[in-house]
């Protein structure tokens, strides 16, 4: 049985790596899927002709999430071509990271800005269309570094950290109105960008991790699947740690 059938789902950052895995396993579960990238042209197309061969709808944007313009009008883009909005899915972010003695006042506010502030403007460009509907499901992306900090990352760590509290809050407001929003901490996720890293280091992290091995960017995707279904009616402000055993 397809959980998404009839649902409409918008993700930010997803021509690669987890954003692409949630795209992928939202297409196979009957959603349609609106997602957005920031420069990789051809991997977008490639990944919207694969999800349309699944016999749904989907269609990549252009757009920067960071930007609050480009988001309001993404949004209404995207309610012109797929009628409305169901599901939204923070995944957009970068690193630039740097212990703090060494990092430049522009390394912190980008990832700040491109982390953080994409989730402030999603939100409120989606909210309008949520509250007509009366019901809504947002899945913000945090990190496990989010929930316990990490050496070199006090930017990244600060971004994540502000998205559980902000999606805390949204819950709070919009909980009324029957719109959900949670949180998914991923821990050490093997992607394109994890397999360019030393296979020493790699080896290291797995083994320190209770289940041994890295997480895939389906096992993120599943649990956006649960959240984003009628199966979790009844959860709001959650953060779901999908880390192997990490932060036990």
């Amino acid at each position: 049985m397809k959980l998404l059938v009839g649902k409409t789902a918008i993700i930010t950052g997803a021509s690669r790596g987890i954003g692409k895995g949630i795209a992928k396993t939202f297409a196979q579960q009957g959603a349609n899927v609106a997602f957005t990238y920031s420069s990789s042209v051809e991997a977008a197309n490639e990944l919207e002709k694969e999800l349309n061969a699944l016999g749904i709808k989907a269609k990549g944007y252009k757009s920067n999430a960071a930007n609050f313009e480009e988001a309001q009008v993404l949004i209404e883009h995207v309610l012109e071509e797929f009628e409305g909005i169901d599901v939204l899915i923070n995944n957009a972010g970068i690193t630039k990271d740097n212990l703090l003695m060494r990092m430049g006042e522009e390394d912190f506010d980008r990832v700040i800005e491109v982390n953080l502030k994409s989730v402030f403007n999603m939100t409120k460009a989606v909210q309008r269309t949520m509250l007509k509907q009366r019901k809504g499901s947002i899945i913000n992306m945090s990190s496990v570094v989010g929930v316990k900090g990490n050496a070199g990352q006090t930017n990244y760590a600060a971004s994540k950290a502000g998205i559980i509290g902000f999606s805390k809050s949204v819950a709070l407001e919009l909980g009324s109105r029957n719109i959900r929003s949670n949180v998914i901490a991923p821990g050490f996720i093997e992607t394109e960008m994890t397999a360019k890293l030393d296979e020493d280091t790699v080896k290291s992290w797995r083994s320190a991790i209770p289940l041994k091995r890295g997480g895939t960017p389906e096992d993120v995707a599943n649990v956006c699947v649960f959240l984003a279904s009628d199966m979790s009616a009844y959860i709001t402000g959650q953060t779901i740690n999908v880390d192997g055993g990490m932060l036990t």
